[in-house]
C-alpha cells in the first residue's frame, strides 16, 4: 500500500477516534490476571467549552492512563461531567431573560424542564470535545452528578452526615453573592485587593452629665451603619473608659446603640472605638453572639436596602447608599475624614460580583471532624502531592479549616432532602423538632404526626456531589440495585469498585485543591473507609508568552480547538507536554504548536522513507528480528534501551515533559538524523527488519502523548508488512529492553566515530567551507583500520568528503580523541582565506564577552536584574569563552 506523501491530521484523527469508539478500545474490567489502575477524571462543567486548562489537564491524565494501559494494567479512566449549579443556572436564565422571562415567571418545575433540556441538547460538548484530544476515558461509563445513580449517593451522604449531627442548619454570617443570589462557601468567595476608602464617622455621644459629644468610628463600608446596634472598645483602652456610661447615637437613624468591652477589638485599628452590625460582618456576628447585639438585616437579596433603613434608603442599590450615606453625612458635618484604603473584598467565583457578608439561614457541614483523618494520611505520605510543595498548603489549609456552608439558593442541583414540619417546626428553636430529614417525603411528621409538610427549597452546593466523585462514579452505595447501568448487579459493581479503588492518580489544578481535593479526601476516609488516590499531581496555569494568565477579556486565549483544526490534536498534546514542567506555569504562543506539527511531520516522513526502501527493495518484513549487521545496529539499540528506562522511570515520577524530550531526542536525532543516514545507502534486509523495530518501538514509546499518529502508522505497518502485530497500538505494550550482542567498548568506539562527524561539520562551519567537498586524512591504529573500513562510506558522506584515508602520519591534527586524529587537508592558497575568516569569528566573540563583561561588572545590573537573567548572561559569558578559545587554538593550528 502507497503511503500518501503528506499527513493530513484532520482526517486521520477523525477516523481514528471513530474507530476507537467503535471498538471500544479503552473499556476496562475487572481482570484478575492484571493489576488495575485507575483515574477519575475531574468532572467539567456541562456549561464548559474545551480551553487550554482543559487539554493540559486531560492530556497527562492520558498519557498516564495510555502509559499504564501498555504496560499491562487493566487501566481505567473514568469520565463524566458536573450539573454545575450556578454557571448552569445563569445560562439558562439568560435564555429567558430574551424571551423577556425570569425564572420567576415560569415556575421552578417549568425551569427545571428547561434546564434538563439544555443539558440535553448542550452538556454533551464538552465530552465530544475531550475525545477529539484523544482521551482514552471508558465512554460506556460516562457519569453525571446528576444521574438517577449518583443523586442516590448525595442523598445517603447528607442523611448519614445529619444523623450523626454533622450537619446543621442556622442563622450565621454567610457570603452572599446579590447577582445569583445565593449562598457561597468562602472558598467559593475568594478575596481579591480592592481600592476603597477608610471612611472616620462621628456618631453624636449624650453622656451622663448632659453633654453632647462626637467619637469617631473607622469603616470601609459606610452603608452597614444603618445595622449597627453597639459600639465596642477594648477594656483595656482607657482613652473610652468614660464611654462606658454614655449614651450614642447612630446617625440618621437616630437609634441608640450599646456599649460593649471585648479584647477582640483593636485599639491600634482607627480610632479604637469599633461601630458593631453583627448581621453584616463575621467578626460583629461573634460580637453579636457574646453580648446578645439585635442583628439587624439591612439589605435584601439583590443587595438593594431593605425596610429595616430610613425611607430615603430604602430600595437603594448598596453602593448607591453608601454614596447617598456618604453625602448626607457630610452635609451633617458628620465625617471627620477619609483614607485611601487597599481592602481584601470577597467575590463570586462564578460572576465575580463583590459578596456581601449576610445574616441568613443556611445548612453547614461540620468539617473538623472530617479534617482529622485527612490530615494524619497526608502528614503519613499516603497521599502525595507533586510538587511536593502543595503537600505544605493542604495541611495549612486543614489545620484552620471552616465549617462549609452547603445550601444554595437556586433551582439546579440535589435539593436538600428536608422536610419541615408546618405545625411544630422553629426556626428559631435550635433543635430538630420537625425536621424530618429522608430520601422521600415522609408520610407524616414523626415528632407531632402532621402531615403538613413542605420540602427545604434549597439545593445542596454543587461541590456537596463533587465531593463524592472518586467512589460514586462506581456505584456506591451498594446497599440498592443501580438504576443506571441495566443489567449489571450490585453484587458486580462493589466487586469493581473493591478491583479499582482506591484510584491511583488525581491530576487537578491549585485553584481546586481546597474546593475539591481536600474534600474528597475527606469525603472517601469517612464513607469509604479509604483514601480515594495515592497520588495528586498539581500542574501549573497556562499562561500567554509574556506571563499573563489566559483570559477571554485580555483576549490572549489560544482556543485548543483552533489548534486542533490548524495542526492536528497530537500537535497539540506535545507541544503542552514538552513546555508542561512539573507543577510549572505553561506559557504559550500560537507558534509554539509548530513544534507538534512538525515532529508529526517528522514521525510520518520516517516511516514513508522506511517503508519505501522496503518497497523498492521488495523486502519482505514478516519477522521482528533484530540483527546485529555492524555497530550501528548495536548503537541505535543501546540508545533505545536508555530511551526506554528513562522515559519509563520519568512517567513513573510524573515528570511527564522530561519523558516525552528524551522519546523526542531519540527518534528525531538518534533514529532519523543518525541511523537511518548511516544505513540510507546500504538497506538491506537486516537493516530494513531493524529500522521496523526501532520505528515500531517508538511509537509505542510516543503513543501516550501522541496517540494519533503513532496509531496510523502502526495500521500502515500492518497493512506495509506480513507481521503478526495487535489490533492497536494501545494493546501492543510498552517496549522492553534489549539484550545487546556486542563488546561494549565497540559501542564506545562508535560513538567517537559520530562524535568525529560532529567536530568536522564544525570545522567546516569555523573555515567557512559552505557545500565545498574535503578531503581527510585518519590517524589510526592497526586494530582499528578494520573498523574505519566498514564505517567510512557513511563518515564521508556526512561530512561531505571526496576521500578519508587512513594514514601513518599527518601534518596537522584538527581532532583528535583516544582512538584516532583527523587532519583536513588544505591547499596552502587558501590558508589566507581561512585565517581571515577565523580572525572575523575570533574579534566577533571578543566583542560579545566584552558586552557581557561589562553588564557582569555593572553594579546596578547585579543589583536590580532578577537572578534568571544574571545567571543567563554568566552563562553566554562561558560559552562565548569557550567558543573563543576554540577557535583561537585552530588559528594557531593552521598557522
Amino acid at each position: 500500500m502507497e503511503i500518501p506523501t503528506r499527513y493530513n491530521p484532520k482526517e486521520t484523527e477523525k477516523r481514528i477516534l471513530q474507530e476507537w469508539l467503535k471498538s471500544s478500545t479503552f473499556h476496562a474490567t475487572k481482570k484478575t490476571n492484571k493489576d488495575p489502575f485507575s483515574i477519575v477524571i475531574p468532572p467539567p462543567n456541562i456549561t464548559g467549552i474545551l480551553h487550554m486548562g482543559h487539554a493540559l489537564n486531560n492530556t497527562i491524565q492520558d498519557v498516564l492512563v495510555r502509559y499504564k494501559r501498555m504496560r499491562g494494567y487493566e487501566a481505567l479512566w473514568m469520565p463524566g461531567t458536573d450539573h454545575a449549579g450556578i454557571a448552569t443556572q445563569n445560562v439558562v436564565e439568560r435564555a429567558l431573560a430574551k424571551e423577556g422571562k425570569t425564572k420567576d415567571d415560569v415556575g421552578r418545575e417549568e425551569f427545571q424542564k428547561r434546564l434538563w433540556s439544555w443539558k440535553d441538547n448542550y452538556g454533551s460538548r464538552i465530552i465530544d470535545q475531550l475525545k477529539k484530544i484523544g482521551a482514552s476515558c471508558d465512554w460506556k461509563r460516562l457519569r453525571f452528578t446528576m444521574d438517577q445513580a449518583y443523586s442516590r449517593a448525595v442523598g445517603e451522604v447528607f442523611l448519614q452526615l445529619f444523623n450523626q449531627d454533622l450537619i446543621y442548619r442556622g442563622n450565621y454570617i454567610i457570603n452572599w453573592c446579590p447577582r445569583c443570589k445565593t449562598a457561597l462557601s468562602d472558598e467559593e468567595a475568594a478575596h481579591k485587593e480592592v481600592d476603597g476608602w477608610l471612611y472616620y464617622l462621628r456618631y453624636p455621644v449624650e453622656t451622663k452629665e448632659g453633654d453632647k459629644k462626637y467619637i469617631s468610628v473607622a469603616t470601609t463600608r459606610p452603608e452597614t451603619m444603618l445595622g449597627d446596634t453597639a459600639v465596642a472598645i477594648n477594656p483595656k483602652d482607657k482613652r473610652y473608659s468614660w464611654l462606658k456610661e454614655a449614651k450614642v447615637i447612630l446617625p440618621i437613624a437616630g437609634r441608640s446603640l450599646k456599649i460593649i468591652e471585648d479584647k477582640a477589638v483593636d485599639p491600634e485599628f482607627g480610632t479604637g472605638v469599633v461601630k458593631v452590625t453583627p448581621a453584616h460582618d463575621p467578626v460583629d456576628f461573634q460580637l453579636g453572639k457574646k453580648h446578645d447585639l439585635e442583628f439587624i438585616n439591612i439589605m435584601n437579596e439583590d443587595a438593594t436596602l431593605n425596610q429595616n433603613v430610613p425611607e430615603n434608603f430604602q430600595g437603594l442599590d448598596r453602593f448607591e447608599a453608601r454614596a447617598a450615606l456618604v453625602e448626607l453625612l457630610a452635609q451633617k458635618k458628620l465625617i471627620e475624614k477619609k483614607e485611601p484604603y487597599n481592602l481584601g473584598a470577597g467575590h463570586c467565583y462564578r460572576c465575580n460580583t463583590i459578596v456581601e457578608p449576610r445574616i441568613s439561614l443556611q445548612w453547614f457541614v461540620k468539617m473538623k471532624p472530617l479534617a482529622q483523618e485527612a490530615i494524619k494520611v497526608v502528614q503519613q505520605d499516603k497521599i502525595k502531592f507533586y510538587p511536593r510543595r502543595w503537600k505544605k498548603v493542604y495541611l495549612n489549609w486543614m489545620f484552620n479549616i471552616q465549617d462549609w456552608c452547603i445550601s444554595r439558593q437556586i433551582w439546579w442541583g440535589h435539593r436538600i432532602p428536608v422536610w419541615y414540619c408546618q405545625d411544630c417546626y422553629n426556626p428559631d428553636s435550635g433543635d430538630k423538632k420537625g425536621i424530618i430529614a429522608a430520601k422521600e417525603k415522609p408520610e407524616k411528621c414523626p415528632d407531632c404526626g402532621s402531615q403538613k409538610l413542605k420540602q427545604d427549597p434549597d439545593v445542596l452546593d454543587t461541590w456537596f456531589s463533587s465531593w463524592l466523585w472518586p467512589f460514586a462514579t462506581f456505584g456506591w452505595p451498594f446497599e440498592k440495585r443501580g438504576t443506571r447501568d441495566e443489567g449489571r448487579g450490585t453484587k458486580e459493581k462493589k466487586e469493581e469498585f473493591e478491583y479499582f479503588y482506591p484510584t491511583n492518580t488525581l491530576v487537578t489544578a491549585s485553584e481546586i485543591l481546597f474546593f475539591w481535593v481536600a474534600r474528597m479526601i475527606m469525603a472517601s476516609l469517612k464513607f469509604t473507609g479509604k483514601i480515594p488516590f495515592s497520588d495528586v499531581i498539581i500542574h501549573g496555569t497556562v499562561r500567554d508568552d509574556k506571563g499573563i494568565k489566559m483570559s477571554k477579556s485580555l483576549g490572549n486565549v489560544i482556543d485548543p480547538l483552533e489548534i486542533i483544526d490548524k495542526y492536528g490534536a497530537d500537535a497539540l498534546r506535545f507541544s503542552l507536554m514538552f513546555l508542561a514542567a512539573s507543577g510549572s506555569d505553561v506559557f504559550l504562543s500560537t507558534d509554539k504548536f509548530l513544534m507538534g506539527r512538525n515532529f508529526s511531520n517528522k514521525i510520518w516522513n520516517a516511516n514513508r522513507f522506511i517503508f519505501s526502501k522496503i518497497q523498492d527493495k521488495k523486502i519482505n518484513i514478516d519477522k521482528l528480528e533484530y540483527s546485529f549487521e555492524d555497530e550501528s545496529d548495536a548503537w541505535i539499540l543501546d540508545k533505545l534501551n536508555k530511551t526506554v528506562a528513562n522515559c519509563s522511570k520519568a512517567i513513573e515520577k510524573h515528570r511527564i515533559d522530561e519523558a516525552i524530550k528524551k522519546a523526542y531526542d531519540f527518534f528525531w536525532h538518534s533514529f532519523c538524523d543518525w541511523y537511518l543516514e548511516i544505513i540510507k545507502d546500504n538497506f538491506n534486509q537486516e537493516k530494513a527488519n531493524n529500522s521496523v523495530f526501532i520505528l515500531i518501538s517508538s511509537l509505542q514509546l510516543l503513543h501516550p502523548f501522541i496517540p494519533f499518529i503513532t496509531e496510523e502508522i502502526f495500521s500502515l505497518i500492518k497493512q506495509n508488512s506480513s507481521l503478526p502485530v495487535t489490533e492497536s497500538i494501545s494493546k501492543s505494550g510498552w517496549p522492553k529492553q534489549q539484550k545487546i550482542d556486542i563488546n561494549p567498548e565497540s559501542l564506545v568506539i562508535f560513538t567517537k566515530i559520530i562524535d568525529s562527524v560532529d567536530k568536522i561539520r564544525d570545522l567546516r562551519g569555523d573555515l567557512g567551507l559552505g557545500q565545498e567537498k574535503i578531503s581527510l586524512e585518519v590517524k589510526t591504529n592497526l586494530g582499528l583500520r578494520e573498523f574505519w573500513n566498514r564505517h567510512k562510506g557513511w563518515f564521508s558522506k556526512l561530512v561531505a568528503a571526496n576521500n578519508v584515508n587512513l594514514v601513518d602520519n599527518l601534518e596537522r591534527v584538527f581532532y583528535q580523541n583516544k582512538y584516532w586524529s583527523i587532519n583536513l587537508k588544505i591547499d596552502s592558497a587558501n590558508l589566507d582565506k581561512f585565517s581571515q575568516a577565523l580572525d572575523k569569528k575570533i574579534d566577533n566573540f571578543s566583542s560579545l564577552i566584552k558586552k557581557t563583561e561589562g553588564k557582569l561588572k555593572n553594579e546596578n545590573f547585579i543589583k536590580n536584574a532578577p537572578k534568571n537573567i544574571i545567571a543567563k548572561e554568566k552563562a553566554k559569558q562561558s560559552d562565548f569563552s569557550k567558543q573563543l578559545m576554540r577557535l583561537k587554538n585552530l588559528k594557531e593550528i593552521i598557522s
